[in-house]
């Protein structure tokens, strides 16, 4: 016995053509739509909706699927948080004990000093950049003041 009816196959066939003209758009946000397993999809989805034979729809729908990674998400996020700061406590406990701190120290301001260098430097080179381009309009402008002087006389 047959899992789809022919309309269904119709169905599914109009929403790849959709999708390849490029009038296919999804539900939710209204994007156009690339994917053709997600133009099958829709395909899908629209024959259920008229009725035609095509078997359900897996049991975690896409909203629920969503829902369901936003929590996991959100906890896993809390537990890393969690964890970080635990982290970050014993690691100055052992700094502590080790007395390596002080060398954490002086990496942080080499650091420091480096990033200011650099910035200096695109400073610097912004200036240079800007006295070019007034020499430049300056050139141009005196250029044309003698073109004018000649044409005058």
């Amino acid at each position: 016995m047959a899992r789809y009816s022919k309309k269904s196959q119709d169905t599914v066939g109009d929403a790849l053509h959709r999708e390849k003209k490029g009038t296919l758009r999804s539900g939710r946000s209204g994007k156009k739509v690339t994917s053709r397993k997600q133009a099958i999809a829709i395909g899908l989805s629209e024959a259920r909706e008229k009725g035609e034979k095509v078997p359900d729809a897996p049991k975690g729908s896409s909203s629920e699927k969503k829902s369901t990674r936003k929590k996991a998400t959100t906890k896993k996020a809390a537990a890393k948080k969690g964890t970080a700061t635990r982290k970050r406590a014993t690691t100055k406990k052992a700094a502590a004990k080790k007395g390596t701190r002080r060398s954490t120290a002086k990496t942080a301001t080499r650091k420091r000093a480096t990033t200011k260098k650099a910035a200096s430097g695109r400073a610097k080179a912004r200036k240079t950049t800007g006295k070019k381009a007034a020499a430049t309009r300056r050139k141009s402008s005196t250029s044309r003041k003698r073109a004018s002087t000649k044409k005058a006389s």
